[in-house]
């Protein structure tokens, strides 16, 4: 800095001399970690004693011992103590809202900026519990802010990959139920589709929102107030005519689907992943490894229906009668994903679950027979990949971005240390550090 200052002294003709390679290292943001334990690559051994070097919230170097660097100004985070990962990826959150007893009479009474700051407080609440990136799939166009917003460094927040509203058929899952015919008029949807024809229209109109995935309700839901059941609700050329139109302008589709029918349905029109996949069996394992699609379990949100359903008052009779079916279904659901090799993506359904307690899905994964590390690759290096950021995110390595975590115990011992994590940082910008 004492250079450049008697650059600047010495006048313009100087300053104007110096080399843009100058002027970037004298800008750049240099912080040195020093890792006990990190897990570079889940899937492979942790590393020992390494030095992870950043500049400019991205990753430069992962190199062994605990190396110095000759530029002063940078900063240094001793993690020496710790195991340190990558940060986490939930691939279904709902940021927009979070379930509670009033949540039909807040539909109607929420503005739109009420439901944005809800929206980022979640966000936030996710990014300080270790999820740096999310994929929000079904919500409305406040998210689209957000996501635009912490983009551009406006406000703090996970990372957002975002579907926006559902494409569903009318009366689906996607659709508004419950109200008098005045108020489902004024809920209806550009997403609603009936027909091929009309369904590549509702794609298109979901595109041109700002989506970065289509999401589709391939069959009922739990939580819709209808008591339509959890089967397949579109027809086979709609499916197609989705995936077809969604392709030509550049869109993966994700499929909302619990019956078997509707799954298998999904994957034979070309949908990339499956978001539950509460009936599938070993059939249905064997059209996910032929079109190459993921599973995102939320085992989470499928435990707290059932709660719901059992302990408390306030869900509608329809929904507390499929909330008893279906989420007994999903543990052993997992196992028998888990155990046929179907990819597996983490994913917990926040906002049925509380923003925040993402990290309980990595319990229920590990009880369903999978090893502590392949559920945190699930929430790493396979999110990424399936999510279509596995260049920028997903482990610790040269060029991606310095999304880092980090928590006191070993959670390859004990997945639960990931329920409470001490260390967050996200594009090199330290957001959490309990040391």
């Amino acid at each position: 800095m004492k250079f450049l200052k008697s650059l600047l002294r010495a006048g313009t003709s100087s300053v104007f001399a110096i080399s843009a390679f100058t002027i970037s290292a004298f800008a750049s943001d240099t912080t040195i970690i020093h890792a006990g334990q990190v897990l570079t690559h889940p899937g492979k051994a942790p590393l020992q004693k390494q030095t992870i070097t950043v500049v400019d919230g991205k990753i430069v170097s992962v190199t062994a011992g605990y190396a110095k660097q000759n530029n002063t100004d940078a900063t240094y985070i001793d993690l020496k103590n710790s195991f340190v990962l990558p940060g986490l990826i939930d691939s279904h959150v709902h940021l927009s809202m979070e379930w509670n007893p009033n949540i039909r009479l807040q539909a109607v009474t929420k503005r739109s900026g009420d439901i944005a700051f809800d929206a980022m407080i979640n966000g936030q609440k996710t990014l300080m519990a270790g999820f740096t990136s999310v994929q929000d799939v079904g919500g409305p166009e406040e998210v689209f802010a957000l996501r635009d917003a912490i983009n551009a460094g406006k406000i703090d927040g996970p990372r957002i990959r975002a579907s926006g509203r559902s494409v569903s058929p009318t009366g689906g899952h996607g659709d508004t139920h419950g109200y008098i015919s005045k108020v489902l008029d004024v809920f209806r949807s550009p997403t609603i589709c009936d027909g091929a024809d009309d369904c590549r229209r509702a794609t298109r109109a979901a595109i041109k929102a700002g989506a970065d995935i289509v999401k589709i309700t391939a069959t009922g839901g739990v939580l819709s107030n209808t008591a339509a059941g959890t089967g397949q609700q579109f027809f086979q050329d709609e499916l197609e005519a989705i995936v077809q139109s969604a392709a030509k302008m550049g869109r993966q589709v994700t499929a909302h689907a619990h019956g078997k029918a509707g799954i298998e349905s999904a994957l034979k029109a070309g949908v990339k992943s499956i978001q539950h996949g509460t009936y599938l069996d070993k059939a249905t394992v064997r059209l996910f490894k032929k079109y190459d699609a993921s599973l995102v379990p939320t085992v989470l949100a499928g435990m707290t229906v059932v709660d719901w359903a059992e302990n408390k008052d306030w869900l509608p009779p329809a929904s507390k009668a499929k909330a008893l079916k279906v989420g007994p279904q999903m543990l052993n659901m997992l196992r028998i994903a888990h155990a046929n090799g179907v990819t597996i993506a983490f994913g917990t359904d926040s906002g049925v679950s509380a923003h925040g307690d993402n990290a309980r899905e990595f319990g229920y994964m590990v009880e369903a027979g999978m090893s502590e590390m392949e559920a945190i690759k699930a929430a790493t290096i396979t999110a990424a990949e399936r999510m279509e950021m596995g260049d920028i995110v997903g482990a610790i390595a040269a060029g991606k971005f310095a999304d880092i975590i980090a928590v006191n115990g070993n959670p390859l011992d004990d997945i639960t240390e990931l329920y409470d994590v001490d260390f967050v940082m996200k594009n090199g910008k330290v957001y959490k550090n309990e040391d």
